[in-house]
């Protein structure tokens, strides 16, 4: 694969345009998936924030959510943040009643852990090859170097259980909610209940795109 793959953001509704932002600080060509064509022809597919159930009807409505479901079991990388990791969660808790998720992580999330907007919250966190290494700038500056990433809280799941093959990859660090898995990882597919594409901390989306070039 050339050095930009190209990975699309799914652009039914959430905040598509700062993953956007991020992957293209990332090095990669990013662009926005609303049809069943654009699906097609991108690498890898960021699932972003936003109303989890609104996301669901709306891939039905413009008839994503089949081929999205083909293309997650053929290996497709996918990174889902916050609603994202819901839509990928193979079981989900409090959700409503006709919500479907896509599947394809090994997981059980549970929607609005945290709580509601009002119980928004920001934490640092220690993420598994994310914080513990320096990031080359893909356009030839310096490194972004190590440290916790900054992580920013809003409705969010967490992940209540994961199966043998998914890979923790952070955990709140302190708290009520000390040690719930936040951040997760299994083959292709990754997934964190915070936002990192309102930070200006570009790892993340780094680490997606090292994903989707290995693929």
């Amino acid at each position: 694969m050339s050095a930009a793959p190209v990975i699309g953001v799914l652009g039914l509704q959430g905040d598509s345009r700062e993953h956007l932002a991020a992957l293209r600080a990332a090095g990669a060509e990013a662009v926005v998936v609303r049809r069943p064509e654009e699906l097609a022809a991108v690498h890898g597919l960021v699932l972003p924030g936003g109303e989890s159930t609104v996301i669901d009807k709306l891939l039905r409505v413009f008839e994503l959510r089949e081929p999205l479901v083909r293309r997650i079991r053929e290996g497709l990388p996918v990174y889902g943040s916050c609603a994202g990791m819901i839509l990928l969660a193979d079981r989900l808790l409090d959700g409503t009643r006709d919500q479907q998720t896509l599947g394809g992580l090994d997981v059980t999330v549970r929607r609005n852990a945290f709580g509601r907007q009002v119980d928004s919250f920001e934490t640092d966190l220690e993420i598994t090859g994310v914080s513990d290494r320096a990031w080359p700038d893909p356009d030839g500056a310096a490194a972004v170097a190590p440290g916790p990433v900054h992580a920013v809280f809003i409705r969010a799941p967490w992940v209540e259980e994961a199966g043998p093959g998914v890979e923790a990859l952070g955990v709140v660090p302190a708290g009520p909610a000390a040690g719930t898995i936040v951040a997760v990882r299994a083959g292709n597919l990754l997934a964190t209940s915070f936002h990192p594409e309102i930070t200006g901390d570009t790892r993340v989306h780094r680490l997606f795109a090292e994903i989707v070039r290995a693929a």
